[in-house]
Parts: C-alpha cells; sequence; structure tokens
C-alpha cells in the first residue's frame, strides 16, 4: 500500500524584513490561509532570539508555545508541531501537562517535537544551564521517558540522573497520544535516542546522501534496542523551497533568501522539485516540514500546493 506523502509549513520564526510584529503575524496568517486546505501541518521553532547568526538578536522573535497555541485556533484541520522544543525550557513533567492539554483542545492535532537544545547564547541569555552536549541529550532521554509515563500513567514517579517527579498527575489524559518526534542527527547518542523512545525522528537542513548515511546508523541503533526501524516516521525539514515556472527564476528566489545555499535547499520547477523530493521519498520520507525562499510573498508556496503536492497522493 502507497502511503501518502505529507507537507507541513515551517512558521519563519523572525521577520527577514525588519517587519513589525502585528505586520508579520499577518504576513504568517496571509501565507498559511490559502495553504490550509493542501498542506497537512504546519510548524513552529523553539527559540527567544533568532536562531540565524547573521540576524540582529534583537530582532521581534515570538515565543515558540504561544504563537503554536494561537495557530492552532486559527487553523483547526491542521495538524501543529513543533520543530523542535528545547527540552531544557520546560521542565519534562510542565511540558507533559502543555502538550496534553493542547491536544485535547486541538482534537488530537498536535505533534510533540523535542530535542537537545543547541544555542548557547539563548540558554545564558534566559537564565539556563548549558552542560556538554552528551548531558543535554540524556536529559532529552529522560524527558521523553517523563512525558510518555504522565500521558499513559494515573501517577508517575521518576527518578533519574537529571530529571525526578514524584507522584505528578496529567489529566485530562491526550487522547491519542500525540507523537514524539525527535529531531538530531547525532551518530551516537541522539540517534540512538531517537531508537530508543521516538515515533518521528526529524533532520533539517540535509541532503538526500547525507541523510540515507544516517539512516543506516538509525537502523543500527535500532537493532540494538530491539525497535523495528519501520515503527519510526521519517521526516525531512529544509529552510529554503524555491519553486518557480523557470529554474532561473527558482534560482533567483534561492539566491534572494539567506537560506539558498543549506545543504537542503529545494530548488527549481515544479518538476524539478518533484523529482528531488522523491529521492527523499523513496528513502522512506513521509513527511516534509518546507520554509519557501519568497516569504512573505505567496507565491511559492501556492505554485507548490497547485502543480506538486498532488503528485505525492497516495
Amino acid at each position: 500500500m502507497t502511503t501518502k506523502i505529507k507537507f507541513g509549513w515551517r512558521v519563519p520564526d523572525f521577520p527577514l524584513d525588519g517587519s513589525k510584529p502585528a505586520i508579520f503575524r499577518d504576513q504568517m496568517l496571509a501565507s498559511l490561509d490559502p495553504l490550509q486546505e493542501s498542506f497537512d501541518s504546519f510548524w513552529v521553532a523553539d527559540h527567544f532570539i533568532p536562531w540565524f547568526a547573521k540576524m540582529d538578536p534583537k530582532t521581534d522573535t515570538y515565543e515558540a508555545w504561544t504563537t503554536l497555541t494561537y495557530l492552532s485556533a486559527r487553523f483547526p484541520r491542521l495538524w501543529a508541531g513543533n520543530l523542535v522544543i528545547c527540552q531544557s525550557y520546560r521542565p519534562p513533567a510542565l511540558l507533559a501537562k502543555m502538550a496534553a492539554t493542547l491536544q485535547v483542545l486541538t482534537n488530537g492535532h498536535y505533534i510533540l517535537g523535542i530535542g537537545a537544545g543547541w544555542k548557547k547564547d539563548e540558554y545564558l541569555a534566559y537564565g539556563y544551564d548549558f552542560p556538554a552536549p552528551a548531558i543535554r541529550i540524556h536529559q532529552l532521554n529522560e524527558a521523553v521517558q517523563i512525558i510518555r509515563k504522565m500521558w499513559t500513567q494515573p501517577e508517575t514517579t521518576f527518578k533519574g540522573q537529571y530529571y525526578q517527579v514524584e507522584k505528578a498527575i496529567c489529566e485530562p489524559k491526550p487522547n491519542p497520544l500525540p507523537p514524539i518526534m525527535i529531531g538530531g542527527g547525532g551518530k551516537q547518542l541522539t540517534l540512538r535516542v531517537v531508537a530508543e523512545q521516538a515515533d518521528w525522528w526529524n533532520m533539517p537542513g540535509i541532503s538526500p546522501e547525507h541523510y540515507e548515511e544516517l539512516l543506516g546508523i538509525l537502523r543500527q541503533h535500532c537493532q540494538a534496542a530491539g525497535r523495528k526501524f519501520d515503527a519510526i516516521v521519517k521526516t525531512v525539514a529544509t529552510d529554503c523551497v524555491a519553486v518557480a515556472a523557470t529554474h532561473q527564476k527558482a534560482q533567483a528566489l534561492a539566491d534572494a533568501s539567506p537560506f539558498g545555499r543549506d545543504e537542503g535547499a529545494i530548488i527549481g520547477t515544479p518538476d524539478e522539485v518533484s523529482a528531488q523530493l522523491e529521492r527523499y521519498t523513496r528513502l522512506g520520507v513521509t513527511h516534509f516540514v518546507l520554509r519557501f525562499a519568497d516569504f512573505p510573498d505567496t507565491a511559492a508556496a501556492s505554485l507548490f500546493a497547485k502543480e506538486v503536492i498532488n503528485r505525492f497522493a497516495a
């Protein structure tokens, strides 16, 4: 049976053109509104200041959970996902409660994307400790265990090396359970946590060749963990989709984007873009998360919705 390929819109985190907050909000709504009948999901990153190093850190940046909740109410047909929540920023028991509540309020349309965290200056600015990468990944492992237990058990007591909870209660329970998507591609530790804990896996900004390499490593971790490799939903995100009627126009969109040279950039006509996406689907990717290069213009996203998505229908 052919699996339907799904497409999500990567909500911009901050205005590249310096738009004021209300204007930036309206740009997001104007972009997502015509896509909601064609796309399956929208995704919000978790940063307090721009993650892009070339941006002024004082650039207006919306908080992730607030944005996700607001857009969930505005676009109830779409699935809502984090790309990805930093496990350090909210205690895991609180995050379990927040996610369960949103799952109930969205009628089961929430995906909890979570990662180990990486932006040191953001951690320190907001008063969070910034331990070594291995510690943050072990914290991620414990956080996911707590979250899943709180979603499924009447009370949760957990005494880990980094996180502890005592008779934590999470009511109402989420029904169905939100998929837990873990983001990241660290070969030794992160992919091991994916193999052991994740329902979904996401990698951003990655070429098909690099993705295939990581899939091989993930498969090994799954075998070691006694987990079925095919049980994990494979997803890819890219910060640059430049699609236009001609390759030259598409390339111009990519050249004008600060993300146009990213490893995972998708550039070309609808035929060319479809062929590039097919390279991922042949590897097992079933959900794409896409940022369009011409935002806040909607031409590229509209062309993609009209000319590309139907080619991947089951």
